[in-house]
């Protein structure tokens, strides 16, 4: 699912700079989107401090935790797209 995520968000990225436009996009989908990669990071420290006695690296697949970090950026970059394509807009009319 993660890697899914992570290829279809530069597109979508893309997408929404060459379009200059807020068509289609929503910031609560978004912000939804954002705050599931936020609880998904929260649980992997989470799980780091809960194994704490343990070696921290067998306790954790450090590969998931790159990934949610990468799509959270990605997330983020799309929400300030969006703002960027509003003041675009407002700009225009």
């Amino acid at each position: 699912m993660l890697i899914c995520f992570g290829v279809s968000w530069p597109i979508n990225i893309a997408k929404a700079w060459k379009a200059r436009s807020t068509k289609g996009i929503s910031v609560l989908f978004y912000g939804f989107i954002l705050l599931g990669y936020l609880v998904g990071i929260a649980a992997k420290l989470a799980l780091i401090r809960y194994y704490a006695p343990a070696p921290w690296y067998e306790t954790v697949h450090w590969y998931v935790l790159f990934f949610y970090v990468l799509n959270t950026l990605m997330v983020a970059a799309g929400i300030a797209i969006r703002f960027r394509n509003r003041a675009l807009e407002n700009k225009a009319a």
